[in-house]
């Protein structure tokens, strides 16, 4: 099964409306769709837990891009998020890039930005493999 068809079924996913719209080797790609039922945060802004919870799925998507047969998942190791503007808008974009991947450790960068592509936030989260 395409991985895009296993991100887009997961429940987390589905129930806050996060789609995966693209996916390389280093490089990933998601939107979140705004509903009625979104979490919002000050002045209808998307929460920040949201926006949290999608620098931590992107950064799956991008380290899934390019995983190897003896890399073993092991999960998010440090997810660190600066929020730098409200998040508004019909869709919020967050793109991923693969900083470093080592034997134990990938690092990746997250821009989440929003419709009118304007920079809302900037994440670095480190996943672990197994040893």
């Amino acid at each position: 099964m395409p991985y895009k068809e296993v991100f887009d079924a997961m429940p987390i996913n589905q129930m806050l409306g996060i789609t995966l719209l693209e996916q390389g080797p280093g490089y990933g790609r998601i939107q979140l769709s705004i509903t009625d039922t979104t979490p919002t945060g000050i002045g209808g802004s998307v929460n920040g837990g949201i926006l949290a919870t999608m620098a931590d799925m992107v950064m799956l998507v991008t380290v899934f891009s390019g995983l190897q047969d003896n890399e073993t998942p092991a999960g998010t190791a440090e997810l660190n998020i600066s929020y730098l503007r409200q998040a508004h808008g019909k869709k919020i974009i967050a793109t991923g890039h693969e900083v470093k991947r080592g034997r134990q450790l990938a690092v990746i960068d997250v821009d989440i930005t929003d419709e009118k592509e304007r920079l809302c936030a900037k994440a670095r989260a480190t996943y672990a493999f197994r040893a």
